[in-house]
């Protein structure tokens, strides 16, 4: 798939996907999230693929939808349907990819931004980010996601108040609210991303995609269901992943581990 709204690049475990339109400060409209959704499908497909870092170009992350383009989409709403099955396709490949999803947050990160950014695995944020939800502000409501994702994030009330005041936290607050788990300088934030994705590499793949699907479990099943499911999930894992075994045995014998690389 070729693309003119968004950068996919490879390079060996790692792919990073760069929204690239800073001159509109990174919109998620139809077009992009269709590239977007073509990517994940990509990069899902190429088992070398393990981890998948998202960023946007220049001073954004993302500013969010195109609300000039919803005009239009309004007054067709079989299209503007499609749209909104088009943006939870792409949101909930990513919540169930295999890879590790890792959003680079940079700059204004707002409604869609925040959206894309709550549908990753772990978050990064520069010291100049600023993120919010921001709907409301042009009297728009959140269609992806959002409503579900942040209050499960950061609690109910913290998720009303970005919500219905539109305000855009600083960078230390998102980290203090949960929205990061850590801020670094601008300049550093590709360099701390990388060292992230290198003690995650040390690990085993299938460890990191299965320790993934269980903390997703919470989002779709009640608490005792997700116990059981727990249990289940971390039987067939121990009884049939080498690298489980192999984890153990690296212990018993005081070595590092050697988890499978396919």
């Amino acid at each position: 798939m070729s693309y003119a709204n968004i950068r996919l690049e490879i390079a060996g475990e790692t792919a990073r996907v760069t929204l690239a339109r800073p001159d509109k400060l990174n919109p998620l409209d139809w077009s992009t999230v269709k590239e977007l959704r073509g990517a994940v499908a990509e990069i899902e497909a190429d088992a070398r693929i393990r981890f998948v870092v998202v960023t946007g170009e220049g001073r954004s992350f993302s500013a969010g939808g195109d609300l000039e383009g919803y005009l239009r989409l309004y007054r067709e709403p079989a299209e503007f349907q499609a749209f909104l099955d088009d943006f939870y396709a792409m949101l909930a490949g990513i919540e169930r990819a295999r890879a590790i999803w890792i959003a680079a947050v940079n700059g204004v990160t707002v409604a869609g931004g925040i959206e894309l950014l709550l549908a990753c695995d772990m978050a990064i944020a520069g010291a100049s980010a600023r993120i919010g939800d921001g709907h409301l502000n042009f009297g728009q409501l959140p269609g992806a996601g959002g409503s579900q994702r942040l209050p499960r994030a950061i609690g109910l009330l913290r998720a009303k108040h970005l919500m219905l005041t539109g305000e855009l936290l600083d960078a230390q607050t998102a980290l203090h609210w949960g929205l990061v788990t850590k801020v670094v300088p601008d300049a550093e934030l590709d360099a701390a991303v990388d060292a992230w994705i290198a003690a995650l590499g040390a690990k085993s793949g299938a460890g990191l995609a299965g320790a993934k699907r269980l903390a997703n479990m919470t989002l779709d099943l009640g608490y005792e269901e997700g116990l059981k499911a727990e249990i289940a999930f971390v039987h067939r894992y121990a009884t049939t992943e080498p690298d489980a075994t192999e984890g153990l045995i690296a212990f018993k014998e005081k070595r590092a581990p050697r988890f499978r690389r396919d």
